[in-house]
């Protein structure tokens, strides 16, 4: 039965009888279906096209959403910020093809109010436009197909739809022309303050050019790329990492490799790609990644028997080898770690570094005989992902463990770094490290067991605790969000690829050769000697470019120490040193630098550490009352909170202060508060008292104190 039979029969059932039912040509679009029905001799002359839209409201992630059907005339138009003002529902947005698919297995093109039935009706909120009921014009309705059309009157329309309501469900009928004037007639805002413009007066193309604190969106893309960290590539969310940037992973690598071979642990490598049977093989782990898992289909033009996933994280990939590599607890524990890419196919706005599709980063995934051995590298693996923010990146960050909804996928429990970005106020996960306990280690799963050294009888049998941790080039971004300002970007010197530049200065069109080649000379032997001292060094010897062109292409790159020597600098034997930090000048001897340039890198790197933990401390705000709650997060602070640890108020809190905040920026993440992190130290903030101190959220009694927060 096609479709123009199968809505025949329906109408029939209600004793409904179009005044016409054509089939025709696939149409997709409002104007080439009107066309195709003027050309049919069997259409009706004079009739009203109705679009039927399906909006969705903004939901908490854990909800079921209750898309919005509006049914109109074509030419109506069908304000969504309106009408979800009159639902009193949140942010109406057009519902994708998946779900018109999963709601009513149809695309836009087919769709109509003929897909109501009494199976979907009750799924939905159903809109009808006023007018439509007490016309007497003929409209056409697609009936389930774009290829095929009824013709109904209003009386015929309504007649449908009220033989799907029930008791309490029922078609809300709204006068879309008046809901048009009451916005038109709504008391003008009071005029708002002329916006401050982000764009630097007289800034040339060479420099950053937008202001940080105006527009920081476009302030951090163009640091990236006058900075040279990374160029824009042909497939969209992914990156090219260049020198600049890929020199600060170098240092991260090299640094981080230390200490955990200093833990026993020790680098692999294994294969990018996984099997669908494998990476399936955990349900919960799986679910949490399955929107974004990349799948390889095809081989040149032949299918692929069966699919495999290019690797979002490497836990199914390892663990089948574990299980035949672990024969004997003599065998624990396993410490392996890899440096590699893993791809997650995000389909949120991607941003350099923080959320993009294809990523570099280390996992580790290590094996324990005990739950005290596996909790007790999670901690020191933590606190070495913070040594790397705050010792080599000069960026505080605050540990905790994350709550129960926000733990990976899979974990027995997830600890966290969370940093923090004044300039947005918004929180960031850094990095994180994770207690599997034994839930990969199973008989269903990978079967990793070994016999039961304490085991007086001898025979028993414990399953391996597993730990997996990871830190990503993330790092570098949040890095630059930091520390970077409007000249560019600020490097610590810990990871700066050139530690101190060398730059002559006073050589004119007037300066000899002899004279110029002196200077130049005195440069290069500068910064031969400082890379004797293991500093990282560079003469700018470049020919062609002015000292005031080359002192901004090395501020916008975030070189800590700028050294300049000119004709009087020679005569006085001494350098003048600008710090990129702070743009502070101080002339340094010749015969000091091996003692006086190390010294100042270090002080540099404490002072923008510091700086940075001010501004963090001075944004984070116990709040114990909700009242101050968005408000806080408004004026771009995190919200420390007494909290009950529930799912369900998590949820509401998301949905609550993303609901009453403030307008945001259209290209900024959610306004919903998430938890980032239980804090380790809970003796930052005032004693919680069992049975008398409320959750900020619900009301219920409160366990510990929770960072709240608007986050990337």
């Amino acid at each position: 039965m096609n479709s123009l039979e199968s809505v025949a029969q329906a109408l029939a059932g209600l004793s409904i009888t179009p005044s016409a039912s054509i089939t025709h040509a696939e149409t997709n679009s409002p104007a080439s279906w009107r066309e195709t029905l003027l050309a049919t001799s069997s259409a009706p002359k004079s009739f009203e096209l109705i679009k039927t839209l399906v909006y969705k409201p903004k939901t908490a992630k854990t909800a079921i959403p209750v898309p919005v059907v509006v049914i109109a005339r074509e030419e109506t138009e069908t304000s969504s910020s309106a009408l979800g003002k009159k639902l009193n529902l949140k942010e109406l947005r057009l519902a994708s093809e998946d779900l018109l698919a999963e709601f009513f297995a149809l695309d836009k093109n087919s769709l109509s109010l003929l897909s109501l039935t009494s199976e979907t009706f009750p799924k939905v909120v159903t809109v009808i436009d006023a007018s439509i009921t007490s016309s007497s014009s003929t409209f056409a309705l697609h009936a389930l197909s774009s290829s095929a059309t009824v013709f109904l009157s209003g009386q015929d329309i309504m007649s449908y739809l009220r033989k799907l309501e029930t008791e309490d469900l029922k078609v809300q009928e709204i006068d879309f022309a008046s809901l048009k004037s009451d916005v038109a007639a709504a008391p003008p805002k009071p005029a708002a303050k002329e916006k401050e413009v982000a764009k630097i007066d007289g800034a040339v193309q060479i420099a950053i050019g937008v202001k940080k604190e105006l527009d920081f969106s476009a302030w951090y893309q163009s640091v990236l790329i006058k900075a040279e960290m990374l160029e824009y590539y042909s497939v969209s969310g992914c990156y090219i990492l260049r020198p600049w940037s890929y020199s600060i992973w170098e240092e991260i690598q090299e640094w981080f490799n230390k200490k955990i071979k200093a833990m026993g642990v020790q680098n692999v490598y294994f294969p990018m790609l996984v099997s669908q049977k494998v990476l399936e093989r955990e349900k919960d782990h799986i679910e949490g990644f399955s929107p974004e898992v990349a799948w390889v289909t095809r081989a040149g033009s032949s299918d692929l028997e069966e699919p495999v996933a290019i690797r979002p994280t490497s836990e199914t990939v390892m663990y089948p080898y574990y299980a035949k590599w672990i024969k004997s607890h003599r065998d624990l524990p396993l410490k392996l770690n890899q440096w590699n890419n893993v791809v997650r196919w995000e389909f949120k706005h991607p941003q350099p570094f923080l959320r993009t599709r294809e990523f570099l980063w280390q996992e580790g995934h290590t094996a324990h005989l005990t739950k005290a051995e596996a909790d007790k590298e999670v901690r020191e693996i933590l606190d070495l992902y913070r040594r790397v923010y705050e010792e080599l990146l000069a960026v505080p960050v605050i540990p905790g463990i994350k709550s129960e909804k926000e733990k990976f996928a899979g974990a027995l429990y997830t600890t966290t770094i969370e940093g923090f970005v004044p300039s947005s106020g918004r929180g960031i996960q850094a990095a994180t490290s994770h207690c599997l306990g034994q839930n990969f280690s199973r008989p269903e799963m990978f079967n990793i067991m070994v016999e039961d050294p304490n085991d007086p009888s001898g025979q028993g049998k414990t399953f391996a605790w597993q730990n997996s941790w990871g830190l990503s080039t993330r790092t570098i971004g949040v890095m630059t969000m930091v520390h970077g300002d409007n000249q560019g970007l600020v490097l610590p010197p810990r990871v700066a690829s050139i530690q101190v530049v060398v730059v002559p200065c006073g050589v004119t069109a007037k300066t000899s050769d002899e004279d110029r080649a002196k200077i130049n000379n005195a440069c290069d032997d500068l910064a031969k000697s400082l890379i004797d001292c293991d500093i990282r060094a560079r003469a700018d010897l470049r020919e062609g470019y002015t000292p005031g062109y080359k002192f901004n292409d090395w501020e916008q790159k975030g070189v800590p120490l700028r050294l300049e020597i000119g004709p009087n600098d020679l005569a006085k034997q001494q350098t003048l040193s600008v710090r990129r930090d702070t743009g502070a000048k101080i002339p340094v001897a010749l015969t000091d630098l091996a003692t006086t340039i190390p010294k100042m890198l270090e002080t540099i790197q404490s002072d923008m550490f510091q700086r940075a933990l001010a501004e963090y401390n001075a944004h984070v705000k116990e709040v114990t009352r909700w009242e101050d709650f968005v408000p806080t997060l408004d004026s771009k602070c995190i919200a420390v909170i007494p909290w009950c640890e529930r799912e369900a108020c998590e949820d509401d809190i998301k949905e609550r202060s993303g609901r009453a905040t403030e307008p945001q920026d259209e290209r900024a993440p959610s306004a919903g508060a998430k938890s980032l992190a239980i804090p380790f130290e809970q003796e930052r903030w005032s004693p919680i008292k069992l049975g008398e101190t409320k959750c900020v959220g619900c009301g219920q009694e409160a366990k510990r104190w929770t960072m709240f927060g608007r986050s990337y």
